[in-house]
């Protein structure tokens, strides 16, 4: 999306009354004024936004606008300069990434962030690292092959020569093997061909039919207002506009800025 499409999307947001509300679940993840820095430069101005239990969430938004940002600041990557995140009623705000593992968040940045050197079996043993149950990481893991047969095929092969739609599997079957409860996701489309996105997209939703809620950062406007049940846009570090996923796919704003309609 351009600037001056960006800018219109903002402008016409702030003049369009918001989507009719729909009921939501309770929330698993609560954020409330949350402001992020890099130094003098900020990337987040006061973001609010909630994932329901169960609920598939998109944050979409042209390059730049903080959608990365967000999740690395609820994921414990970065601290923010100010504002509350809850998950379960719990106030997380500035902790580790470590610390929020065990209590049921996981996080596929974009980039992926698997082990290249590493097989398929060894990264997966890696998203368990946390747990004891054998037995429950072995049913796990024949999960995750159950998802992707890919994975089962390459099982042995190190991680550096999967094909990139590969990789991004191995990515979210990674994040499942510590059974989160909310899932952070980060551009899984990014540079992947349509028929391995359209797969990625399918197991998603099957993943999150399993109960596992999931916080979606996508520049893929329409596939990702497709599969969520609300969501967000952010613009510039601020919200501007929500609604259900299938709402904001059909007003015409969103469809001139970010589906180029």
């Amino acid at each position: 999306m351009t600037s001056a499409a960006a800018s219109t999307a903002a402008s016409t947001a702030a003049a369009t009354p918001a989507p009719s509300p729909t009921a939501r679940p309770p929330a698993l993840l609560s954020v409330g004024d949350l402001h992020v820095s890099y130094g003098a430069i900020t990337a987040l101005r006061g973001v609010s936004l909630s994932v329901g239990q169960g609920e598939i969430v998109a944050l979409i938004g042209a390059n730049g606008a903080g959608k990365t940002s967000t999740l690395r600041a609820v994921s414990g990557m970065l601290s923010p300069k100010q504002g509350s995140i809850t998950l379960d009623g719990k106030p997380i705000a500035g902790r580790k990434s470590h610390e929020l593992v065990p209590l049921g968040m996981a996080h596929a940045p974009e980039g992926r962030g698997i082990f290249l050197n590493l097989s398929v079996d060894e990264n997966l043993t890696l998203g368990a690292y946390l747990r004891s149950d054998h037995e429950g990481i072995e049913a796990d893991r024949e999960n995750g092959f159950t998802l992707f047969p890919r994975l089962r095929e390459r099982r042995q092969q190190r991680a550096g020569t999967l094909s990139g739609g590969e990789q991004q599997m191995l990515a979210v079957a990674r994040a499942l093997m510590s059974r989160p409860r909310l899932l952070l996701l980060d551009e899984p489309s990014l540079g992947l061909a349509p028929q391995v996105i359209e797969t990625i997209f399918k197991i998603l939703r099957a993943v999150n039919q399993t109960g596992v809620s999931i916080l979606l950062v996508e520049q893929n406007a329409h596939l990702a207002l497709g599969v969520a049940h609300h969501a967000y846009v952010l613009e510039t570090g601020q919200i501007v506009m929500e609604g259900t996923g299938k709402d904001l796919l059909a007003t015409d704003e969103i469809r001139r800025a970010y589906l180029g309609e």
